[in-house]
């Protein structure tokens, strides 16, 4: 006979099969989570667990009962389905997901999709083109959360990290300042909290990251979470074990990381003061 399950077992049982085959990175957007804290609760190498706050509010944003997570759903019984009105209008849509979320999206977010689910079809694209025109004229948005990544110490990551006023970049401008990325849509922005990456990265800096990547490719400056903590330092190989933690600030001292360890979650591309890393 299998020992029963503990709380947290039963929450990362049931989150799985809410997860499904959807794309973890968009379930921990719509739940307003760090992908990085989503893919250490999920990860068996770690001992991150879904807390009950996190719980409470992933369970009012699907439209699940109160305590969803906390039970076992029996076998056989089907998972809980939220029902859509196929001759309700995007507006209704909208406003229907917007009720099931209660407190989880700001007012100025609220408003915003709201505005949008209202327009006739490319009418929405066509007013918020004219409504932002760009100097070089391929601006994109790029979302600037608010996570510090330190660059000393640690930062614990938060478990429902705001997102602040986006961020209008030109790719075409970066590309010439020799910013390499694939894809615009891959680029965020965060910030640098501490002293250990000065001169290179000063305190409170914002960085654009690229979340594409998110294993080692060649030394550099990387955003990653390493014993429950979140970091953005210089990673270098060390041996098939270990990376060096590296500070440009030589007073911090470098240290050796397991390479199991470490999740890497970005790589720093540019400090938001066009200083090339």
């Amino acid at each position: 006979m299998l020992p029963p399950m503990d709380i947290y077992e039963i929450r990362k049982h049931n989150l799985v099969k809410l997860i499904g085959s959807q794309r973890k990175g968009l379930c921990a957007e719509r739940w307003g989570m760090a992908p990085a804290h989503l893919s250490q609760i999920l990860s068996d190498k770690t001992a991150k667990n879904l807390g009950d706050d996190v719980a409470r509010r992933i369970e009012g944003i699907e439209g699940l009962p109160r305590g969803w997570f906390d039970a076992m759903t029996p076998a056989g019984q089907a998972q809980p389905v939220i029902e859509v009105d196929s001759k309700l209008s995007a507006a209704d849509l909208v406003k229907q997901m917007l009720a099931r979320s209660g407190k989880g999206i700001s007012e100025v977010t609220r408003q915003r999709l709201l505005a949008a689910a209202e327009e006739p079809g490319d009418a929405a694209l066509v007013k918020a083109e004219r409504a932002r025109p760009g100097l070089v004229g391929d601006e994109v948005w790029i979302a600037h959360y608010d996570v510090r990544a330190a660059m000393g110490g640690g930062q614990i990551p938060h478990d429902y990290p705001e997102m602040f006023t986006d961020v209008r970049v030109s790719p075409s401008h970066l590309r010439e300042l020799g910013v390499a990325f694939s894809e615009h849509h891959h680029l965020k922005m965060v910030t640098g909290w501490g002293q250990s990456m000065e001169p290179t990265i000063k305190h409170r800096d914002p960085l654009i990251v690229d979340v594409s990547i998110r294993e080692f490719v060649g030394d550099g400056i990387y955003f990653f979470s390493w014993g429950d903590h979140i970091y953005i330092k210089r990673l270098q190989i060390a041996d098939e074990d270990h990376f060096e933690m590296i500070s440009d600030n030589t007073r911090h001292k470098d240290r050796m990381i397991r390479r199991e360890e470490t999740y890497i979650q970005a790589r720093v591309l540019l400090v938001w003061n066009a200083h090339l890393v």
